[in-house]
């Protein structure tokens, strides 16, 4: 696995270590199971999400482990134990909180120390500071664009759970939402410009353009106004649709063949006097 340097976070760097290193354990029985930068994007839409969604719900999406009570098989994945488990939780939840705060806090400033910082990986610039030889291995290799894994990861949230992210009806509050969504959607395409310079250090070998920094810096303000879009208007409001009534002459949808009048509707249609 490539190591770089990433955006600075409250935790400590060996705590990213041991959910990256879970995840890898999950890989040998799931290989589908994602990266952390990608878990770090969707962590993030799941916190922004118009409805509060249970971890239990959420991480059966995203990890493919079995449901409550449902015994993992051969295309799901699964923990090698309840204690790591557990541990991988507990280093969860620590994110999630950090997360929460930073997106809950009041910020002007990417440069605020208390802004949200996502946990992304310039694997670009890894591999162009590596020696000659070692870049040949990687000679071919589609890489990920600075922050491209955490943009789909958030997008996979938002795919995964459509209800929650369908637009409102007020017209202003539906723009601000699409706004937002596309900044981040941004981010899921390719930087396509000739790379400028390093996103986490200033003599590293240029791997980022500057639109590509700049649509950063946009995204994590999408995130924030998506926070603050959805915490204001709530979870939806389901509509109750009262059941049409059959007519006195209609059949009677119980299959009786009787006119509702004569059937079930006898003792709920007011008799004409």
């Amino acid at each position: 696995m490539i190591s770089s340097p990433h955006v600075p976070s409250s935790l400590e760097t060996g705590i990213f270590d041991e959910l990256e290193a879970i995840l890898d354990d999950l890989r040998t029985r799931y290989d589908e199971t994602p990266q952390w930068e990608f878990c770090e994007g969707f962590m993030a839409a799941m916190i922004c999400s118009r409805r509060p969604i249970d971890a239990a719900e959420y991480l059966q999406v995203l990890l493919g482990t079995p449901t409550d009570g449902d015994e993992p098989d051969a295309e799901s994945g699964s923990f090698a134990s309840e204690t790591q488990r557990e541990r991988f939780l507990t280093l969860w939840n620590q994110r999630w909180n950090e997360v929460g705060m930073a997106l809950d806090a009041e910020v002007d400033s990417l440069e605020d120390a208390l802004c949200y910082c996502p946990e992304v990986m310039d694997i670009r610039g890894a591999v162009a500071e590596m020696p000659a030889q070692e870049q040949a291995a990687f000679k071919g290799e589609d890489l990920p664009a600075f922050a491209q894994v955490w943009a789909l990861g958030f997008m996979f949230a938002v795919e995964s759970w459509p209800e929650e992210w369908t637009p409102p009806r007020d017209k202003d509050a539906a723009k601000w939402l699409d706004g937002a969504l596309q900044a981040v959607v941004t981010m899921t395409e390719d930087d396509a410009v000739a790379p400028e310079l390093s996103p986490f250090s200033e003599g590293g070998a240029p791997s980022v353009s500057i639109a590509r920094l700049n649509a950063f810096g946009e995204a994590i303000w999408a995130v924030y106004d998506l926070r603050e879009l959805w915490r204001a208007l709530g979870p939806r409001v389901e509509m109750v649709r009262k059941a049409a009534v059959p007519g006195r002459n209609d059949l009677c949808p119980c299959g009786s063949g009787k006119k509702y009048k004569k059937c079930h509707g006898a003792t709920q249609l007011p008799k004409s006097g």
